[in-house]
């Protein structure tokens, strides 16, 4: 298999100068600091969303590598128990919430209207809304460290620790609210992205054409409409026990402290899914790309997908193999657990056999995809193994089980992400990341990340326990652990070598074009980086890969990406029907407005009421957001809807 070089393709030239002006004056954000107070548009709000998560993996990894210079040998003092829970919390809490699901939303905000030939999200005030529910939610849980009390009882926050009796400070509080601050985030973005998909779409882009990143996000935030106001209601439960004398996880009177968990992992385990599988989709729409040819068995890895989520919901009992459960529904989870690596398996061998079968072009890029199918496998079969109830026993609450949830949540998760950027670098900003750099890039990351985690197992092995602080000498451990914070400290080079790549290319980057790659979907057929309208007449598609189907002989008929509807009268795109992507109706869309970041202030004062227990805080910040609501869904004039001309199309 050889590699070949890039095809440069002829820049189009704009058809309508004065149309695209015309356009840019009545999409573009306000100018300064307001722009960015006030923004709707999607690709703005993307890149928020990317560089917010990446400032939260920033801290995440801080923490962690004061968690490894601790552990790096025995008796360790640089940190005391207590700081060690704190700072063991946060790192789990800021990787696994507001890190890895957040910077999948990134991209998934900058690209959807892209990837579907759209002009915005179906709620673009409610897109912007979701951004800062994020932020502010994070901010929240950091403002712990100014009352020295962050979380401290792992990302997990099992009960009965957590309660008043054993954790009487309002640490757990933090944890709680928290959660329930970013699941409101979470749920908006997620019917956000939702109505998007099944709306807002371009002409001939039926469910069968969607790029399969859609299809992972899609069911990511399916999921979560679902699972999250699992965690939601544990959360304010557990808060009641706390503040208000409930007893719903109280053994003594009458509660059951396990019903946490199995709320708790009703939750986690799909969002481990929700994690991954828009990072799958990264893969299966990226390799068509550096590989030249279209993905092997689409149809195979998008009902892979689907089946995967699907089950996703059923297999959260296996981290609870050791809490003494009936040995018939161990049997059941048991089974579910190692039937779900069945879906996974199937796309890995698509993504093998379009390698086998394509041209591979040896890029930054596909050297993440490829390093990420590497640690995919390896957290797959440590998953697969701990899936066996017997096997798990053994494993259970060990260094074991740390390695493994690195791999599934940060190394399916970052492996992707690095990919991803690497790729839609040059639309977002015109200019491309420097190669050279890159490779330097992947291959300090690729080893650091191994060396640190793949070890862990060893460590789990010679039987260390996870959340201890420190461990006496001579009992095996030292030498694992000191490995393991070796390669923590070269991730960390690999990291901060791609974020010195980030900078010094969107200043000297070379610079990019419409479809340096030439790639084969909808966002590489506007410029780089795009207009504020993203396209100046909406494209129609008549096939999957719109920007190859001449060279495939594909399609039912011809894309057209050049001429279409113009949408001019306002902030405008097609409503189309949810199946075949035919335009029923004109959406008008809504302007930038502060009242997302205003509605998301009054909801910061109640739940700092909440949790310093000031009750007329809460009370004026409730009523602020209701108030504020009001204001925001009264019925503005630019909005609404018009019917589709007939000569339109």
């Amino acid at each position: 298999m050889s590699a070949t070089p890039f095809e440069r393709i002829p820049e189009i030239q704009s058809p309508n100068p004065q149309l695209e002006h015309k356009l840019e004056q009545m999409w573009k954000s306000k100018p300064g600091i307001r722009r960015w107070l006030t923004t709707v548009d999607h690709k703005e709000i993307g890149v928020m969303y990317l560089v917010t998560a990446f400032g939260f993996l920033v801290l995440g990894g801080i923490e962690a590598l004061f968690m490894r210079l601790q552990l790096a040998g025995p008796n360790g003092h640089l940190l005391t128990a207590q700081q060690y829970n704190e700072i063991f919390s946060m790192h789990g809490n800021t990787m696994i919430f507001w890190y890895a699901f957040p910077i999948l939303s990134g991209f998934g905000n900058y690209l959807w209207p892209l990837l579907l030939g759209s002009r915005d999200m179906a709620f673009p005030r409610l897109n912007a809304f979701s951004y800062w529910l994020f932020l502010a939610s994070g901010l929240f849980l950091y403002s712990s460290w100014l009352v020295g009390a962050p979380p401290n009882d792992g990302w997990f926050n099992y009960t009965p620790l957590a309660s008043r009796q054993f954790n009487p400070g309002p640490n757990i509080d933090f944890y709680t609210l928290s959660l329930v601050f970013f699941g409101l985030s979470l749920t908006a973005g997620g019917v956000n992205f939702l109505v998007t998909t099944l709306r807002t779409r371009c002409p001939g882009m039926s469910v069968n054409r969607f790029p399969v990143l859609i299809w992972g996000t899609l069911s990511a935030n399916a999921a979560g409409l679902f699972a999250v106001p699992v965690v939601s209601v544990a959360c304010i439960m557990l808060w009641l026990d706390r503040n208000f004398g409930a007893h719903f996880f109280n053994a003594s009177n009458g509660g059951q402290p396990l019903l946490w968990q199995h709320l708790f992992w009703m939750f986690a385990h799909p969002w481990v899914y929700m994690i991954v599988l828009p990072a799958m989709g990264i893969v299966s729409d990226l390799l068509p790309t550096f590989c030249r040819r279209p993905l092997v068995g689409y149809t195979a890895v998008v009902l892979s997908t689907i089946l995967t989520m699907m089950i996703g919901f059923g297999v959260w009992l296996h981290h609870m193999f050791a809490t003494g459960l009936p040995s018939l529904g161990m049997a059941f989870f048991a089974a579910t657990s190692i039937l779900i690596t069945l879906p996974s398996g199937v796309q890995l061998f698509c993504w093998l056999a379009t390698i086998y079968t394509g041209r591979p072009v040896f890029t930054t890029a596909f050297h993440f995809l490829a390093g990420y199918m590497f640690v995919f496998v390896i957290g797959g079969v440590s998953g697969f193994m701990s899936g066996a109830a017997p096997v798990d026993w053994q494993l259970t609450d060990t260094y074991w089980v740390v390695a493994h949830i690195h791999y599934v949540l940060i190394g399916w998760n970052l492996f992707a992400v690095m990919a991803g950027m690497y790729y839609w670098f040059p639309k977002m900003t015109g200019r491309m990341l420097n190669e050279k750099l890159g490779k330097w890039n992947f291959w300090t990351m690729f080893i650091g990340f191994n060396v640190a985690f793949f070890t862990m197992h060893i460590t789990g092995l010679a039987g260390m326990p996870r959340r201890v602080y420190t461990y006496p000498a001579g009992i095996g451990w030292h030498i694992p652990n000191l490995i393991s914070t070796v390669g923590a400290f070269v991730l960390t080079v690999g990291i901060l070598l791609f974020f010195i790549n980030v900078f010094y290319s969107k200043r000297y980057g070379v610079r990019a074009g419409r479809n340096p790659w030439d790639a084969h979907s909808l966002e590489w057929a506007t410029t780089s980086p795009p207009p504020p309208y993203n396209f100046p007449v909406i494209p129609s598609v008549a096939s999957r890969h719109p920007l190859w189907e001449k060279r495939l002989k594909e399609g039912d008929g011809e894309s057209v990406l050049e001429r279409g509807a113009v949408l001019d009268h306002h902030h405008e795109t097609f409503g189309v029907t949810a199946m075949d992507g035919e335009p029923e109706v004109i959406l008008k869309m809504p302007s930038e407005s502060y009242m997302p970041l205003l509605t998301t202030c009054a909801l910061s004062v109640l739940f700092a009421g909440l949790v310093s227990r000031s009750w007329w805080c809460a009370g004026a910040g409730a009523l602020l957001t209701v108030i504020l609501s009001v204001v925001w869904l009264w019925p503005l004039a630019e909005a609404g809807q018009r019917e589709v001309p007939a000569d339109v199309l």
